[in-house]
């Protein structure tokens, strides 16, 4: 190994010689559970199959809890002998990397100025004008990523533990979730954009094996499909985004970037499209309009990899690639304000969509839309720090809603299983008065809620507020403020962002406070006969469930506002953490001054107002004893319809995208080039041609000597008459 770390000022990096050269151990941990457990998954699917394998077809090869499997068949298959083997091994790998993660974050000194990258060998020579190496870079960027990624991870195994029990493909599951993480853990590792593309499109295809785990039904499979071909088309900004750096400015590590960027000119077309590339590819993975459609459609997968994808891992990494970019985008103040109009715009949009869901998965899925739009304001308008302490709040309550759905999801499957009744377990309208059977969840999920809704003491009120003040702060005295986009002055742009933003949160503590209203009060509507089964989620579900209630209530803590007037040291830590990193980006983007949010008291108190009003909304126009279940529910019609059809956007991508492209596709490129040029003329054709020659062959070729004889005469004539006669 060939170790090139940044020195400090006085030559030696302070982490050389520490816990920190052990970097490499974060994502193989991970890769190694994924070798084991894809190991038995194999060694269990092995068997000598039937004579006749349609014989012995299963078509309940999926048994999962989610109750959009649509199976029937609840039987728990016979476990295999390694079962234990996988249930060790799927969370240990993580829990390891967990705690060397917190070992490496003990070792980081105060005020470390510098990134230690590690580089292990050269991974692509490409000659002097592009080395391609293969290293790790640790700063506190990427530490407080790889803190939370392992840590919510680790409860997420520790939960599927219990969820995905009695699945036939359990030691697939885990190889699968142990590679997703291994593959996120390079993608913040990573010391060079082409580093961190590997674990981006890794975490893009193991995705597509997660959302799809229940291949067998096709609405599964189709969604985990259109995860990876969504991602595709954001993936190819990326690659543009780098082609352009490298002939630019002649490197792709992240260091070095840095330093050259400045020789661009800030504001110039250049620094813009290159971001602007980049936002596309971060409108794929972080599911941002225009791109954000597969990640509702990936709640085909079980509950467990909803909650990693939306809370831990892939979605956050289009916030990271911003932040990690922060020193391009920093020069580019329209690209700035275009990530956070689509960030504003997105997160209203899937709001809205939020209010008319009933698959209790589905709403929590546009959430994650709407909470990552928050996070794209942040970014966008360069409060960096603001916009990943939502990505840390937002991982803890989002993972507790999504774990504690999955617990109802499970309870109500159960419940079901025992009656043989096939209504759907996700859908709201099926439950109702869940309080009374399960307690514990029920207050854990309104922690979460209240967390999300933004309301004081709990994360997501701390996070979400300094976003909000953020965009209010540059509004005024910032490259922002002072730029066009589209025409229209920045500082006008940002006050629509705020206004955009309020609206909703606003709506996101109403379709929040629906949930609840709608799974936990009111009458029960599961059925008298289910009714008798319903009972809270055994420990090794709830414990994790727990545990992030804990984390919801207390995550705020990281970096707790000024206005507070906490004694010093109590406040800010987050904002101090990250300075090295992100502090001179969000300096160059206020003209090198720290700017503080004016009248920020009375925008805290609006925002405040603007949640309680949200749930206040909710409990006074919502009725959950007047819901029926789902199957006597009437359709929906008006706008309502709009809503529960998420404006139709999928079926206006059908027709303007998908179809056009299937049929030039079966029209022009299948019947047209491949049937009938390639087959017909050219492949037919030729075979025509010589099945012709063949045919006149065989007309001079009848195997009669006399006529052979004959037509030597009269050729030999022919050739005699024609120099004879003249």
């Amino acid at each position: 190994m060939i170790q090139v770390p940044l020195a400090q000022p006085g030559g030696v990096h302070p982490l050389a010689g520490s816990v920190a050269e052990l970097v490499w151990l974060l994502p193989v941990l991970p890769l190694i559970g994924f070798v084991i457990n894809g190991a038995i998954s194999l060694f269990s699917a092995f068997h000598l199959g039937p004579a006749d394998p349609s014989a012995a077809h299963d078509a309940s090869s999926h048994a999962g809890h989610d109750a959009q499997s649509g199976h029937d068949d609840h039987a728990a298959p016979k476990r295999s002998p390694l079962h234990a083997v996988v249930t060790v091994v799927g969370p240990l790998v993580l829990l390891l990397s967990f705690a060397l993660a917190v070992a490496i974050f003990v070792a980081i000194p105060s005020h470390m100025a510098t990134p230690f990258v590690k580089t292990y060998f050269s991974w692509m020579p490409v000659g002097a004008d592009l080395p391609l190496h293969w290293a790790f870079q640790v700063d506190q960027l990427s530490v407080m990523m790889v803190l939370f990624v392992t840590g919510v991870s680790t409860l997420i195994h520790f939960f599927s533990v219990g969820y995905m029990a009695d699945d036939p493909g359990y030691a697939r599951y885990f190889s699968f979730l142990n590679l997703f993480v291994a593959f996120m853990l390079v993608l913040v590792l990573g010391a060079s954009f082409p580093v961190m593309f590997v674990g981006w499109e890794g975490v893009g295809l193991v995705s597509y094996l997660l959302i799809g785990f229940w291949f067998n039904d096709k609405a599964n499979a189709d969604a985990g499909k259109k995860a990876f071909i969504v991602n595709r088309i954001g993936d190819f900004g990326f690659l543009i985004a780098m082609f352009l750096i490298w002939s630019n400015v002649g490197t792709l590590d992240f260091s070095g970037v840095a330093a050259g960027v400045g020789a661009l000119p800030a504001g110039g077309p250049l620094l813009t499209t290159i971001c602007l590339f980049l936002l596309l590819a971060c409108t794929g993975k972080s599911a941002q309009i225009p791109l954000y459609v597969w990640l509702p459609d990936a709640m085909a997968g079980p509950t467990p990899v909803s909650a990693l994808i939306h809370a831990a891992t892939m979605v956050t990494a289009g916030v990271y690639l911003v932040a990690r970019s922060s020193f391009l985008f920093s020069l580019s103040p329209v690209a700035c304000l275009t990530v956070a109009v689509i960030g504003a715009v997105t997160a209203l949009f899937a709001a809205t969509i939020g209010l008319k869901q009933w698959d209790i998965k589905k709403v929590l899925a546009y959430s994650t839309v709407s909470q990552i739009g928050y996070m794209f304001i942040g970014v966008g308008v360069g409060a960096y720090v603001a916009g990943l302490f939502h990505v840390v709040t937002h991982s803890f309550f989002k993972a507790l809603l999504f774990l504690g759905s999955g617990s109802v999801i499970f309870a109500m499957h159960a419940a079901y299983h025992h009656t043989h009744n096939t209504d759907d377990a996700q859908d709201m309208r099926n439950m109702g008065g869940l309080r009374a059977y399960m307690p514990l969840t029920f207050v854990m999920m309104w922690i979460a809620t209240l967390a999300i809704s933004g309301i004081p003491i709990f994360a997501g009120f701390f996070s979400k507020d300094e976003i909000l003040g953020s965009v209010i702060a540059r509004a005024s005295d910032s490259t922002l403020a002072d730029a066009r986009w589209l025409g229209i002055p920045g500082n006008v742009v940002l006050y629509a962002v705020y206004v955009l933003a309020l609206a909703g949160a606003f709506l996101t503590a109403l379709y929040m406070t629906r949930v609840m209203l709608y799974t936990f009060h009111g009458p029960n509507r599961t059925g008298a006969t289910e009714r008798e089964h319903l009972h809270e989620a055994p420990p090794v579900l709830t414990g994790p469930v727990v545990v992030l209630g804990a984390l919801s209530v207390l995550g705020g803590v990281i970096n707790l506002p000024a206005f507070l007037h906490l004694p010093e040291g109590w406040t800010g830590a987050l904002d101090q953490w990250l300075a090295p990193v992100v502090g001179d980006a969000s300096l160059r983007v206020t003209h090198g001054v720290a700017v503080e949010t004016p009248h920020e008291l009375a925008l805290v108190a609006l925002a405040i107002v603007v949640a309680v009003a949200g749930i206040a909304t909710a409990f006074a126009k919502l009725n959950p004893a007047a819901l029926v279940p789902k199957r006597e529910a009437k359709p929906a019609t008006g706008f309502e319809r709009v809503l529960e059809n998420k404006y139709y956007v999928d079926e206006a991508y059908d027709r303007t995208i998908v179809t056009p492209i299937v049929t030039v596709s079966r029209t022009v490129l299948w019947k047209g080039v491949d049937a009938g040029l390639v087959d017909g003329v050219m492949v037919n054709g030729s075979a025509w041609f010589m099945r012709g020659l063949a045919r006149i062959g065989s007309w001079l070729q009848s195997g009669q000597l006399g006529a052979y004889a004959w037509a030597i005469v009269i050729g030999v004539l022919a050739v005699l008459s024609a120099f004879t006669f003249r």
